[in-house]
């Protein structure tokens, strides 16, 4: 999935961001809008996550999604 099929499904994305990550907030799900680097960002930021492991979650997110 690139860049913008991710953003374009974001709202779709969001819930299983939510339930998986249940510490980001509406608020940080709103300042991703979309964007994949600030989504690790914020994986790391609330889940000390190191940066390799928040971008493989980030792919295996976006395989489930490829449809």
């Amino acid at each position: 999935m690139n860049k913008d099929t991710f953003e374009e499904k974001w709202e779709q994305i969001k819930e299983d961001v939510q339930e998986k990550w249940e510490k980001l907030t509406t608020e940080d799900l709103e300042a991703v809008k979309g964007n994949a680097k600030v989504l690790v960002d914020k994986l790391q930021e609330k889940y000390g996550m190191t940066r390799e492991a928040a971008e493989k979650a980030i792919e295996d997110l976006k395989e489930k999604f490829k449809k």
